[in-house]
């Protein structure tokens, strides 16, 4: 089993150094206001800024790794605004193919991640001539097509930066899915979240960072506390029951 080992992670000036140790095949949300370091977090996570402290997936530090040897373990989605590039969607995707993959495996994963993603009729558009959600959606097939079982068994771990944005209802429970599935391959999802609903009933793990700093983390029924949700947000929550009786938060 191979963990994820982070000792004193840290950004200067946007995010105090902070430990975890997180097991395989977790789904771990990230919640805090707008401005708290969600991002910086995940994008020191991912090894994309630098910072103090260390990141291993088991005994094996990021830092010795090569950039290709980094890419076969972990994918990452950041915040991107749509790039003006004229290439069509199978080309951009083409990008993320695992090194050494079959091409039929290759094509296979194209053509499920196409279908589950709603994109088969935008395989050969060009990229620029995308909606906000579309790229969204070409954006998540590249991280998904990047750590893929059937092309990539290494792959250990996903990182996603509001990976629900431009995403309508019917979208959204399609990338419930996927990451549901990557879960139950070994494969530990760390994901920034906005709609603590849905943290509250998907979420193995709750991290919660507040102005830059880890107030709190845990398994998420423990973390998921009226009082603890009022003291990051500066808000007041209370339960409620949807239609179908599950626990609801709401502003009052």
């Amino acid at each position: 089993m191979t963990n994820l080992n982070i000792r004193q992670l840290s950004v200067k000036g946007r995010l105090a150094p902070f430990d975890a140790c997180v097991n395989p095949g977790q789904l771990v949300h990230l919640i805090g206001p707008n401005g708290a370091g969600k991002s910086s977090l995940l994008l020191r996570l991912a090894g994309l800024i630098n910072g103090g402290g260390s990141i291993s997936l088991g005994t094996t530090p990021f830092s010795a790794m090569t950039a290709h040897e980094l890419s076969m373990y972990r994918a990452c989605l950041i915040q991107q605004d749509l790039p003006d590039l004229l290439i069509p969607v199978f080309s951009y995707l083409g990008f993320f193919i695992p090194k050494g993959a079959l091409p039929d495996a290759v094509d296979a994963a194209i053509h499920t991640l196409s279908e589950r993603l709603f994109l088969s009729d935008k395989l050969t558009r060009p990229i620029n001539q995308l909606s906000g959600g579309e790229w969204q959606r070409v954006r998540l097939a590249s991280v998904f097509l990047q750590l893929w079982p059937t092309l990539n068994p290494a792959g250990k771990l996903l990182i996603l930066d509001e990976p629900a944005t431009s995403l309508d209802i019917v979208q959204q429970i399609a990338l419930d899915r996927l990451i549901e599935e990557m879960c139950a391959h070994g494969i530990l999802v760390i994901s920034s979240s906005h709609e603590l609903n849905h943290t509250l009933h998907h979420a193995n793990e709750v991290w919660m960072i507040k102005k830059g700093q880890m107030v709190m983390r845990g398994q998420c029924k423990e973390i998921m506390q009226i009082h603890q949700l009022n003291h990051l947000f500066d808000a007041r929550f209370h339960w409620g029951k949807n239609d179908t009786d599950n626990l609801r938060y709401s502003l009052t």
